[in-house]
């Protein structure tokens, strides 16, 4: 039987299985809804070796720190393609999808021996009710666990998880919608441990920086998940996400577009004219519940979609200073506005790192670090730059503007006001204010 902890994850779980579903504007006709499924497709091997860019499997390795008798309990989700064709009304044929998980359990200990394949099996079938006929292709797959203890005194084992289609089905020419028959799509992974924890590969302790950094992980990735701070818990997922993700409370329901903001969408969809919510509706299922859902949305509901500000800190002040609601909002000044707040002001305020002011005109060596760093940000590690300013945002955190020294362009991009941003803890000082 799953953990609680395992039913935590379920929300964000559902999320990437449903990203991409079915796109706005929710209508069979719009041709980016006759080209889906994205997201952790996992096709048959025959089909994957014949060249179109697909892939018969996933791979994902984490850290873990075993207790006396820990034991994973596994969850592999996703959907299986299913073809509607018959009926009356504007969308005659459409593919659905049905969702599926397949549960296991099973000792550490005996990974660490031999590993353990799991057999995954899902049957065809058809069905019709009411002229509606439902058409499903049976799935094969598989499993594959392993693990190695990781040289080392904290004893940390290395978990490897490979998702693999196994069907037999062959035709390399064959179009993509057909080969999706017999795919698993959006597949992903659910782990939780008892008597154990897992290690953040996007944040992990120093000690083990080493041991993530040779983890290797191909079209999956593991975050942790469910309440910050537990360990015991990740999503293996075809998204690559950040550690403890979670849905926004004010999200009234699925949208099919995780990455997208849902009043913009919700905005969107109620332009519709009445024709083409009706060919929504007729569409699929969930796009019917989405459009009645939109069309009895009250105004309250609306409004909370307008956005919202977390873990807003307090102002650091000394006794002598006002009270912080005085000097956050000035009388006709919206919030989002620079000037909305006199006691920041990025010319002349600094942040101490490593036992240094930096403020504006210091000098820094830039060290990006992996959590919230992009691919562009790791190229300019070593290189020296200038603080430009130092700046707060609504949730507290601080920023740092910075010029490259060696960039010709540096004076051009500092006069349109254009800078690179890092964290004070991917700076270092190199001295005083020039």
């Amino acid at each position: 039987m799953m953990t609680a902890p395992m039913d935590l994850a379920r929300s964000v779980a559902d999320a990437v299985l449903y990203e991409g579903y079915l796109l706005y504007p929710y209508r069979a006709s719009a041709r980016k809804n006759q080209v889906r499924w994205q997201w952790g497709v996992l096709v048959p091997p025959a089909y994957a070796a014949a060249g179109h860019g697909e892939h018969a499997s996933s791979h994902s390795e984490c850290l873990l720190e075993p207790g006396t008798d820990s034991v994973l309990h596994l969850r592999l989700r996703f959907l299986q393609m299913q073809h509607r064709s018959g009926g009356q009304g504007p969308v005659p044929e459409f593919d659905e999808a049905v969702e599926h998980e397949w549960d296991s359990v099973v000792s550490v200990s005996d990974l660490l021996d031999t590993g353990q394949v799991i057999a995954v099996s899902v049957p065809g079938g058809t069905e019709t009710t009411d002229s509606v006929t439902r058409q499903r292709w049976p799935l094969e797959a598989e499993v594959r666990l392993s693990a190695q203890r990781l040289e080392g005194p904290y004893g940390v084992v290395r978990l490897s998880v490979e998702v693999v289609n196994t069907a037999q089905w062959a035709d390399p020419d064959a179009a993509r919608h057909l080969a999706l028959r017999h795919s698993l799509i959006a597949a992903h992974t659910v782990l939780a441990v008892t008597d154990g924890e897992f290690i953040s590969l996007i944040d992990p302790p120093e000690w083990a920086k080493p041991a993530a950094g040779s983890c290797r992980n191909e079209r999956a990735w593991p975050v942790m998940i469910g309440e910050a701070g537990r360990r015991d818990v990740i999503l293996i997922s075809p998204i690559i996400l950040y550690d403890y993700p979670a849905i926004a409370p004010e999200s009234p329901g699925e949208l099919f577009d995780g990455t997208e903001i849902d009043e913009i969408l919700t905005l969107r969809t109620m332009t519709l004219t009445d024709e083409e919510k009706a060919e929504a509706r007729a569409t699929d299922e969930r796009a019917r519940q989405l459009m009645d859902r939109i069309d009895s949305m009250p105004p309250e509901m609306l409004d909370k979609l307008h956005g919202a500000i977390r873990y807003l800190g307090e102002v650091p002040r000394t006794s002598s200073e006002p009270d912080p609601i005085e000097t956050i909002t000035t009388p006709g000044t919206p919030w989002w506005d620079p000037g909305a707040d006199a006691s920041v002001d990025p010319e002349t305020d600094s942040v101490l790192i490593a036992g240094v002011e930096v403020a504006k005109g210091s000098k820094v060596l830039l060290r990006p670090g992996l959590r919230g760093s992009d691919a562009q940000d790791m190229f300019l590690a070593g290189r020296t730059a200038t603080v430009a300013a130092v700046l707060l945002d609504v949730d507290g955190n601080t920023h740092v503007a910075v010029t490259l020294d060696d960039d010709p362009g540096a004076e051009i991009s500092a006069a349109h006001g254009r800078f690179r941003y890092f964290s004070p803890d991917e700076l270092t000082p190199l001295g005083a204010e020039s």
